[in-house]
């Protein structure tokens, strides 16, 4: 694991800046996609580690944790990109739990470490476009669980080992048109 500790103090600086940025409040979703193949600089779903999926999520609960906010892991294609996430959340959100458990070759390594680590972990179909904010580290596609409208967030941290990060951040949708008046 030494040699992921770079990952994982990566990761934990992204979620925290975008924690921050985003301005995330206790009880909030920050949905989480990653591919360990693409940080390892291979294809995404070509070689996926387990052992990098675990330090992305060390990295990932060291800043949710603090922040108390809830953290929802994304699984790959082969699982629908269902969620694993705490089962408080799950009812706090009324999210549709599912009943599988990820493996690194179906949910990947990122949903399958998480399922291993957090406290009550659950799998849901979907966060019903509920997320807060989302970090996407290797392209994986998040979009359709954060809440409407995504705004990007231009991090300080672009890559994570090979792989691209992309961020944002949601917030209420303006309307009113122009004699509208907003903060």
């Amino acid at each position: 694991m030494a040699e992921w500790q770079d990952v994982t103090a990566t990761v934990q600086a992204a979620a925290e800046e975008l924690l921050n940025v985003a301005g995330l409040q206790p009880g909030q979703i920050l949905v989480v996609g990653c591919s360990t193949s693409e940080i390892t600089g291979r294809s995404i779903g070509t070689a996926s580690s387990l052992e990098i999926g675990q330090a992305v999520v060390e990295g990932l609960l060291a800043a949710t944790n603090r922040a108390q906010v809830y953290l929802a892991a994304q699984c790959c294609e082969h699982l629908n990109r269902a969620l694993v996430i705490e089962a408080g959340a799950a009812r706090l959100y009324n999210l549709p739990v599912v009943t599988v458990v990820p493996a690194p070759k179906a949910g990947g390594s990122l949903a399958t470490a998480a399922y291993a680590s957090l406290h009550r972990p659950v799998v849901v179909a979907s966060l019903l476009a509920q997320a807060h904010a989302g970090l996407d580290i290797g392209s994986t596609l998040i979009g359709m669980h954060l809440r409407p409208v995504a705004v990007p967030v231009r991090l300080a941290i672009k890559t994570i080992g090979a792989a691209p990060v992309t961020a944002a951040r949601t917030r209420p949708p303006l309307i009113g048109g122009q004699r509208a008046v907003y903060k």
